[in-house]
C-alpha cells in the first residue's frame, strides 16, 4: 500500500464509520471522496474570515461542485481542522506546532493561504497555507507554516523556475539556499517527496516581506510508513541543514506528533475538538 492509499483507506473508513457518504468528483461518477455538503468534512464550518481567506488565494479550494476541500484526502481541509478552532487562543497552537516557547503570548490571529510577493512582475506569489501573525514585539513578526497530507505522495512536483535565480538581490544572506535553488533549476531530481522549490519560495516571499530574522517557518506533514515516510523525513532533515545554515528558522513537525501533543496538553479544555482530530488523523 503506498502513502497515498494508506491516507485515502483511513480517510474514507473514518466517513463510513461515521455513516458520512461520499461521492464522486463528477456526484455519482469518480471515486468516493467527497463530502456533500462540505461541512461534513470539517469539525466546524469555516468561519467568515477564513472563507474570505480561501476565496481570496490562487488554490480555488472553494471552487467547484464538489469543492476541492470536500475531499475527506484534502490537505486544505486537514489544515482547517486543526488550525481553525485555535483562533479563540492563538498562543496554544503555536505552541503545540513549536514556533514559539510555552507562556508566549505574542502570537494573535491565523490566517490561510496568504500570499507573499517575490517580484511584482511575476504574475503568481506563493500563497502559505497558514500564517500566524504575532505583536512583532520580539522582533518575529509572523509564522508560517507550509501542510502537507496526501499530495506529497501522489503528486510530482516541479523543480525551481529560473527566473526566481536571475533575482540577485533575493539572495543576499542565504547563499547554501541559492546554490539548493540551483541545483533544482527548472528539474528536482533531489527530492521525491519533499517540493523544495515551493518552500524555498515561501522562504523568499516571507524574507522579503519581514527580513530574514523577522520570521519562522514550518513544515507540518503526515508521515506514513514504510520507505516513503522514511524518505520523506530524510529529505526534510537534508533541507534543514541546508537552510538552517544560512540562518532561516526553519523546522518541521508531523500531524501525528502536533495532535498526540495537543491531546496530551489540552485534552480537558478541549475534549471535542481533541476525539475528532484523534479518532480522524492518527
Amino acid at each position: 500500500m503506498t502513502g497515498f492509499e494508506y491516507i485515502f483507506a483511513k480517510q474514507t473508513a473514518w466517513a463510513q464509520n461515521r455513516g458520512i457518504k461520499l461521492f464522486g468528483s463528477k456526484r455519482e461518477r469518480g471515486r468516493p471522496a467527497y463530502t456533500s455538503p462540505l461541512e461534513k468534512n470539517l469539525f466546524q464550518a469555516l468561519l467568515p474570515d477564513t472563507e474570505a481567506d480561501f476565496n481570496a488565494g490562487d488554490g480555488g479550494a472553494l471552487k467547484g461542485r464538489p469543492s476541492k476541500m470536500a475531499a475527506v484526502h484534502s490537505s486544505d481541509a486537514l489544515g482547517v481542522n486543526i488550525f481553525q478552532y485555535w483562533q479563540k487562543d492563538v498562543p496554544t497552537i503555536a505552541t503545540a506546532c513549536g514556533l514559539c516557547a510555552s507562556g508566549n503570548t505574542s502570537p494573535r490571529g491565523i490566517r490561510f493561504e496568504q500570499k507573499f510577493e517575490i517580484c511584482p512582475q511575476f504574475k503568481y506569489s506563493p500563497n502559505i497555507d497558514v500564517v500566524i501573525d504575532t505583536d512583532g514585539k520580539s522582533g518575529i513578526k509572523a509564522y508560517g507554516v507550509e501542510c502537507k497530507f496526501s499530495e506529497a505522495y501522489s503528486w510530482l512536483h516541479s523543480g525551481l523556475d529560473p527566473k526566481y535565480l536571475a533575482l540577485t538581490d533575493m539572495w543576499v544572506e542565504i547563499p547554501a539556499t541559492q546554490s539548493l535553488a540551483e541545483k533544482i533549476r527548472s528539474k528536482d531530481e533531489t527530492f521525491r517527496h519533499l517540493h523544495a522549490a515551493q518552500l524555498i519560495k515561501h522562504v523568499l516571499g516571507l524574507k522579503k516581506r519581514y527580513s530574514l530574522r523577522g520570521f519562522r517557518l514550518l513544515y507540518l506533514w503526515y508521515d506514513v510508513l514504510g520507505e516513503e515516510g522514511c524518505v520523506h523525513r530524510k529529505e526534510i532533515e537534508e533541507f534543514s541543514r541546508i537552510v538552517n545554515g544560512d540562518g532561516v528558522w526553519f523546522k518541521s513537525i508531523t500531524y501525528q506528533e502536533l495532535i498526540a501533543r495537543l491531546a496530551k496538553q489540552v485534552r480537558a479544555e478541549n475534549k471535542e475538538y481533541i476525539e475528532y482530530v484523534t479518532a480522524r488523523y492518527l
